[in-house]
């Protein structure tokens, strides 16, 4: 892979419908040139409105970098692959379509950009089956809006060279993305399978009558949104015990291994599981600092709580 500036100049996306429009005024806020491309004539004559609704969007989020970059909006790609930086592909969830698109854009492109799409649960080896044509493709999958919530999933292929990988992060960090790098491909990636997880339970509660989806959705809104919103669950759940991830695991493990087996998805919580879970918290926070923490996420969960109320009264 050739070197790139930290910013890319030249952007393609390819779909004008709400995550590419989103991703053409993140990139333009930084200052790259972006061609948003979509051969639906009704898409692009509403483009500049909806990308005006995002741009305010980045404003009251407080991430604003004023790079006034130009967004063209196109009904064909043409040379806007060729000399391409980063090629995004924003079109529909259909494996189908994606092999087209794709198909199209690595008989056009010919520099060594990366070429990526925004799918929320196809493999780039589902779009791309062929291990010697995957090198410079990835999934960059973004949470909807992209515009304001900056974390994107990069998954390679088998075939992606760690290069391109390495690009496609230094990309969107340099326009305010959290990059995570996924180790290899499984369907739904990270976020989808952590929401589906919850889905999958909400959807058995209701159907058991435990509750209903007024009550799943005052539960995950009133407790566990705010405390995850700050924490994540590994966090949260040592910030909840003292002791930490271990002395969790201890007193809630068991409880956890038996919902598990009840609905027939077991999870082996041994000891060498927990251990590694501690390892890498501790990477990231020492023992020591577990108390400081659990104060700051007291004073945290407090002040988000008083936004959220002012803004559920909107």
């Amino acid at each position: 892979m050739q070197d790139k500036t930290p910013t890319p100049r030249k952007i393609t996306i390819l779909g004008a419908g709400s995550i590419g429009l989103s991703f053409a005024a993140v990139f333009a806020d930084s200052g790259a040139h972006v061609r948003l491309v979509d051969p639906d004539i009704a898409r692009r004559a509403a483009a500049d409105l909806e990308i005006a609704v995002h741009q305010a969007a980045i404003g009251a989020a407080g991430l604003t970098r004023g790079g006034a970059g130009v967004i063209n909006v196109l009904d064909q790609a043409g040379t806007s692959i060729a000399d391409a930086d980063l090629i995004l592909e924003c079109g529909p969830e259909d494996v189908t379509a994606k092999q087209a698109i794709f198909a199209d854009i690595l008989s056009h492109v010919s520099r060594e950009a990366v070429v990526a799409t925004a799918s929320s649960a196809i493999t780039i080896s589902q779009i791309v089956p062929e291990p010697e044509r995957q090198r410079r493709c990835l999934v960059a999958h973004p949470v909807n809006p992209p515009s304001v919530l900056r974390i994107i999933e990069l998954v390679p292929a088998p075939g992606t060279d760690p290069d391109a990988t390495k690009t496609a992060s230094d990309v969107f960090r340099a326009v305010g993305f959290e990059a995570v790098q996924l180790g290899h491909e499984i369907e739904g990636f990270v976020l989808n399978r952590l929401q589906s997880a919850v889905l999958r339970e909400a959807y058995r509660l209701v159907d058991e009558g435990v509750t209903d989806a007024a009550g799943i959705d005052t539960v995950m809104r009133m407790g566990l949104g705010p405390r995850w919103a700050l924490s994540g669950p590994f966090e949260t759940a040592e910030l909840n015990t003292p002791g930490g991830i271990k002395a969790h695991a201890a007193r809630m493990g068991p409880a956890y291994k038996r919902i598990g087996e009840d609905r027939g998805e077991t999870v082996d919580w041994n000891s060498d599981l927990v251990a590694k879970v501690d390892a890498q918290r501790r990477s990231v926070l020492p023992a020591g600092a577990l108390p400081k923490r659990v104060a700051w996420r007291s004073s945290a969960v407090a002040r988000l709580v008083a936004e959220r109320d002012k803004l559920m009264q909107d």
